[in-house]
């Protein structure tokens, strides 16, 4: 059945075959829908029929709508689907999204649920769970084949058509010893192009990029995005092949990595979403927006101390906002180019002098050009070269250090093992805005003769 409807007529359609208690023309929609599709169609509809569309689902589309739904939805609809049904959509789920579903659930609910799947499944769910979160060991899964080094090509293709609806990817195949630990790596293409009876360790690769279970997960992500892969494979200390890693789930590692980043360089520290009550975003938002304000005080101080400056030279006032407001943009900008390089590689002392230097010429190049401009407005519109002075080498020493601001700060606090995006660009900003403001009535306080 083609469905040539748009979101919202999807949803109606679904609607009025759940009320008419048609199955067949519930299922016909669904079949046209991928199961991203299908978890929105699930939020869209109302409470009311939510629980007849989760029993219309089939337990293969369950757990695709199960795996693109929140935790807290997912958990909703365990309690929805009763103990039974929910033991078989978890024993389909993907063990790594079962293990991150099943870490926010009651000790006593867990075991209840691991009891009723596939026991193989329950243990690597539950030596996955002993694994610190956010590190690879915590994010695998055992959806994977591997292979033993003795194995001819005809034996491992004969293993592939036995698992193959258990693997997620099937790019590559692992190749172990006697005892699980990882010696080599095949990909399905060199199967076919080989020739049956050669052994597998004659065309393997000895040289296996993977990670250890401890290892960060951003860090295996990066490799997995370094190399191109689909999946990563995932060691013990000793080198036993424990799981593998697959892109997808590299995917929502760099989306909440990014999102971790871009809540620090906001100021607000911790997730806040759609979901979150005003009360708990404003609580989570205030420490840093408060230091900010003890901080921001510093500037009103400094023009209430150069007040008779600004009231000789009303021109100065005009100006002020622009030097302050570039300041803290180019520190920004240097602040997220530093947090993207640090998050793509390890700096060593070389390349942190060499990003120092490129970002002092770049703030000496973007001043040069800008003060220049504003030094030739300033001139025209006032007739006071020397008003041009003020303003265009005031830009030119607060646009560099502003630059130099929001490179340094955030490499001296990656040096000290802190996360150098905690250098959020709000903090970025008022210290510049501070320094720009100083600079910029020193200059003038000290042209002050001629200004007038």
């Amino acid at each position: 059945m083609s469905i040539a409807l748009r979101e919202d007529e999807i949803t109606l359609a679904l609607i009025k075959s759940l009320k008419e208690s048609k199955v067949n023309e519930f299922q016909d929609i669904l079949d046209e829908l991928q199961p991203y599709d299908m978890a929105i169609q699930y939020r869209h509809l109302p409470d009311k029929h939510r629980n007849k569309f989760l029993l219309f689902l089939t337990i293969r589309q369950l757990t695709e709508v199960m795996q693109e739904l929140s935790k807290n939805e997912q958990i909703d609809i365990l309690q929805k689907l009763g103990l039974e049904k929910s033991a078989k959509v978890l024993d389909r789920m993907d063990n790594d999204d079962l293990a991150l579903l099943l870490a926010d659930l009651e000790p006593e609910r867990i075991e209840e649920l691991l009891s009723q799947i596939n026991q193989d499944d329950s243990r690597f769910v539950q030596n996955t769970m002993t694994y610190p979160p956010e590190t690879a060991g915590r994010l695998m899964n055992n959806r994977y084949v591997w292979i033993p080094r003795h194995y001819t090509i005809r034996e491992a293709v004969d293993k592939i058509k036995h698992f193959a609806e258990l693997a997620e990817y099937l790019n590559y195949l692992y190749v172990v010893d006697e005892d699980k630990k990882l010696v080599g790596v095949v990909s399905y293409k060199d199967l076919i192009l080989g020739n049956l009876e050669d052994k597998i360790e004659e065309v393997m690769y000895n040289r296996v990029v993977k990670a250890d279970v401890l290892t960060d997960q951003e860090d295996a992500a990066q490799l997995i995005s370094r190399y191109d892969f689909v999946t990563l494979p995932i060691v013990e200390k000793d080198n036993t092949l424990a799981g593998v890693i697959t892109v997808d789930d590299v995917i929502d590692v760099i989306m909440q990595e990014a999102n971790e980043d871009i809540e620090k360089l906001s100021a607000s520290g911790k997730s806040i979403d759609f979901n979150t009550p005003a009360l708990t975003a404003a609580y989570r938002r205030l420490p840093w927006l408060i230091l900010l304000l003890f901080i921001g005080l510093f500037s009103g101080g400094i023009i209430s101390r150069f007040e008779d400056t600004l009231q000789t030279v009303v021109a100065l006032t005009f100006f002020m906002p622009m030097i302050a407001g570039m300041t803290g943009n180019t520190g920004t900008q240097s602040l997220s180019v530093v947090v993207r390089g640090l998050a793509s590689q390890k700096l060593d002392f070389k390349q942190t002098i060499k990003l120092v230097i490129r970002e002092l010429w770049v703030g000496i190049i973007i001043g040069a050009i800008c003060s220049v401009l504003i030094l030739l407005i300033a001139y025209i519109w006032q007739g006071n070269f020397v008003l041009g002075i003020v303003v265009g080498g005031s830009l030119l020493m607060t646009l560099i250090i502003g630059t130099l601001a929001g490179t340094i700060i955030p490499l001296i606090l990656y040096r000290l093992n802190i996360d150098p995006a905690v250098a959020s660009g709000p903090l970025i900003t008022t210290i510049n805005d501070i320094l720009s403001l100083l600079i910029y009535f020193g200059m003038a306080t000290l042209f002050i003769s001629q200004l007038m």
